[in-house]
């Protein structure tokens, strides 16, 4: 994770529905961005969108987790893929259950 919020946050709301990758919820305080899905808006846009919108500039690159832009790609690609697959199940899954209920009973 190259990004965090920092304790400065006033949880304006603005970040989280911007976020591309539902990386950022509100946590016990203040709002955070989760690791695993946050790719700096990589494969998205230019800038992250968070940083570009928060008002009081909380969301800096955390010192300590810096990745590099080939890094926030791959992670973007898991992500597509990711969410290519849950549709795919989603609606095998629904279609089983329709199929299930249109079954008619046995006497």
């Amino acid at each position: 994770m190259a990004l965090w919020i920092t304790d400065e946050c006033i949880n304006c709301d603005v970040c989280e529905p911007e976020c591309p990758n539902q990386a950022i919820s509100m946590g016990p305080e203040i709002y955070r961005i989760d690791s695993d899905r946050c790719t700096e808006c990589v494969g998205h846009f230019e800038q992250p969108q968070c940083v570009q919108l928060c008002p009081v500039d909380c969301i800096p690159v955390h010192p300590q987790h810096v990745e590099t832009r080939e890094q926030l790609q791959q992670r973007y690609l898991r992500l597509q893929a990711e969410q290519q697959q849950q549709p795919e199940a989603s609606s095998r899954g629904g279609a089983s259950a329709l199929a299930a209920q249109a079954k008619p009973a046995e006497a």
